[in-house]
């Protein structure tokens, strides 16, 4: 098979220097330590479930902005989360929200243009500017998470 077999500049992060990361930093602290534009990539696999609080719009808005904001034009965000059903999702004492399917759509300008009006859709542009727009979501590979990939639009 063709393709690469390895990461190249990778920068990792993480909350603890246990884990020998290239940036220590706690995600539940805004703004993130990096440049605008700095990202082709950000992955995040079982994560963000770990940051905010359910409810919380402010952050959850406020954090997907900070990605947006470091992801470059086309920037894509891979995660994976646990689907809102199972077990995990509020089993680990770590898990402080639910990033579901439908969470989501609110990432998406398109969406907004598309809904409000005609949808329950809840209308946050005042406060959420960013265009994070799905290229890919996955709940059926998986028996406990799901999984997606959002593309920035700038």
């Amino acid at each position: 098979m063709g393709g690469r077999t390895e990461w190249s500049a990778l920068t990792t992060l993480d909350m603890s220097a246990d884990h020998n990361p290239d940036v220590v930093h706690d995600l539940d602290v805004l703004p993130y330590p990096f440049d605008d534009n700095q990202f082709d990539e950000i992955h995040a696999y079982d994560v963000l479930e770990h940051q905010g609080k359910q409810g919380d719009w402010r952050f959850f808005f406020d954090q997907w902005s900070e990605i947006w904001r470091i992801l470059r034009p086309g920037g894509y965000f891979c995660g994976i989360c646990p689907k809102a059903m199972s077990p995990w999702a509020w089993g680990d004492p770590g898990h402080t929200r639910i990033i579901s399917k439908e969470c989501i759509t609110y990432l998406s300008q398109d969406e907004y243009r598309k809904q409000v009006g005609v949808s329950p859709m809840t209308d946050y542009r005042p406060w959420y500017k960013a265009d994070l727009r799905a290229m890919a979501m996955d709940d059926h590979t998986l028996e406990h998470t799901w999984q997606f990939v959002l593309q920035a639009h700038k």
